[in-house]
């Protein structure tokens, strides 16, 4: 492996899924403003939209996820063209 190419301020951060509040604790080197309790210790907390916990992928489910409601707008547009 080529030396000095890694960071070195690895640490402890816990990851959010917002969408069904699955958290997870690994280190990381993300940067982060926001704080939680978890399991007793405040960490850094990194909020994600999707995770492996919410992916249709990895959970079998189809699930919509509607930001500013970007699928009605592509109902309403193609609404027409059903057969």
């Amino acid at each position: 492996m080529k030396k000095d190419i890694h960071p070195d301020n690895y640490r402890l951060v816990v990851f959010k899924d917002m969408s069904n509040d699955e958290v997870f604790l690994c280190k990381s080197t993300a940067e982060t403003k926001d704080t939680i309790e978890y399991e007793g210790v405040e960490y850094p907390l990194v909020k994600m939209e999707i995770s492996s916990s919410s992916h249709p992928f990895y959970t079998g489910k189809i699930k919509l996820v509607d930001t500013a409601g970007r699928v009605d707008k592509f109902f309403n547009k193609y609404k027409n063209y059903k057969k």
